[in-house]
């Protein structure tokens, strides 16, 4: 299929919806993934799918190969995540090319996370520091339609709120047509940091990233990872039910949608879910949107 570049589906004038899925470990899970992309595609119609690029490169043949079995046998827009960590540019040339002969037309450049048991990221020999560098590398290479992260509580390296917002800055001046925001759970933060964006020059589509809250361990996990916070009421509910799953669940589902219409009636031009390979929560969210 004809790939859709995904800065053009942001021009358009209804809301995008698209969910991120990280590369599963086997070919068993990659066949259950595949079964629940075509449920959600056919339910829901997503705009498009995301594919997340294990840390290190560790999971880059899977996301490849995933990307382009979701386009070719799935019929949906998909888009690889690239990073900086473990690769040379001359490697992440090679990842860019095999992409493109595969038909895929969308990539989100990120510097990326370090690998699993360190806590500092390290620039790879020949390689890149920073995402705005791989952003350039990407829109250079030319055919991509390339987006960028955003944080809308700040990257969590970043010494303040105002280098953070040079640095996104940058990354649009680099080539990125869009951004994705890292997660976040009060709405103020992500309306904020676009009036800021905004401010500063940055005209390009700014999108939410919204993570359905389904366990309290795991979001606080990664919240603390990301530098995001979670609301004190919010909180607080999570807590007292966080033994009863299914009522964590429930709270993470309304928050969600709640703040998923808040977002789209002030403006914003989408919502990108972190869905964690999980369906239901996503499903549920969506569904309630959509009015499905």
């Amino acid at each position: 299929m004809q790939a859709a570049r995904i800065d053009e589906l942001y021009g358009q004038e209804k809301p995008v919806f698209s969910f991120e899925f990280f590369p599963p470990k086997d070919d068993d899970a990659a066949h259950r993934m595949m079964q629940t992309l075509d449920e959600l595609g056919s339910m829901l119609e997503p705009d498009f799918v995301s594919v997340t690029y294990g840390a290190g490169g560790s999971t880059r043949g899977r996301t490849v190969g995933l990307v382009k079995r979701i386009q070719e046998e799935l019929g949906l827009t998909a888009m690889a995540h690239a990073t900086c960590v473990g690769h040379s540019s001359d490697e992440l040339g090679v990842v860019l090319d095999r992409l493109y002969e595969g038909g895929i037309r969308n990539v989100l450049a990120l510097r990326g996370d370090p690998p699993a048991g360190e806590t500092v990221f390290r620039q790879a020999k020949g390689g890149f520091a920073h995402g705005s560098e791989l952003v350039e590398l990407v829109a250079q290479h030319g055919g991509f339609s390339v987006g960028g992260a955003c944080y809308p509580e700040s990257h969590p390296e970043s010494v303040s709120a105002e280098a953070d917002l040079k640095w996104t800055v940058h990354k649009v001046r680099s080539g990125a047509r869009f951004l994705i925001s890292q997660l976040f759970f009060d709405d103020a933060h992500y309306f904020r940091f676009v009036d800021r964006a905004r401010s500063a020059g940055v005209e390009v589509p700014i999108v939410p990233g919204i993570m359905p809250i389904t366990n309290v361990a795991q979001i606080e996990r990664f919240t603390k990872m990301c530098g995001a916070g979670i609301p004190g009421e919010l909180h607080e509910r999570l807590t007292r039910y966080q033994d009863d799953p299914s009522v964590v669940m429930a709270i993470g589902i309304e928050h969600a949608i709640r703040q998923c219409r808040r977002l789209l009636e002030g403006g914003a031009p989408g919502i990108h879910f972190y869905t964690l390979n999980k369906s239901h929560a996503t499903r549920s969210i969506l569904a309630a949107i959509k009015g499905v």
